[in-house]
């Protein structure tokens, strides 16, 4: 992940599972392609991280300027190859997807 920056102004969270069969490998080699291919071309664009918790669920995180830029950044994955193929991995329901602004 990039390291945050001053720059740094909101935040997607995606909490979510895999579908059953989708590997960690799978997920990791997708999370790179959409960071590589689609999020480092996107003005505002600041990291991106992909975490694993204790329970094995997941939380994607996508840092941009602004609030405003996490919310536009999200809406360009379903048409984009890259975000599409990310978007197939994760089990249908299982995703809670909200955006932050920061405060200080």
């Amino acid at each position: 992940m990039n390291t945050p920056s001053p720059s740094f102004g909101g935040l997607e969270f995606a909490h979510f599972r895999l579908r059953p069969g989708v590997s960690e490998a799978t997920l990791r080699q997708a999370a790179l392609a959409v960071e590589q291919h689609l999020l480092r071309q996107q003005p505002g664009f600041v990291g991106h991280a992909l975490l694993r918790g204790d329970d094995d669920s997941y939380v994607d995180l996508v840092l941009a300027d602004s609030h405003e830029r996490a919310v536009a950044l999200c809406q360009l994955w379903p048409d984009d190859p890259h975000g599409a193929h990310f978007l197939s991995l994760i089990a249908p329901g299982s995703a809670l997807l909200a955006f932050y602004r920061r405060i200080a």
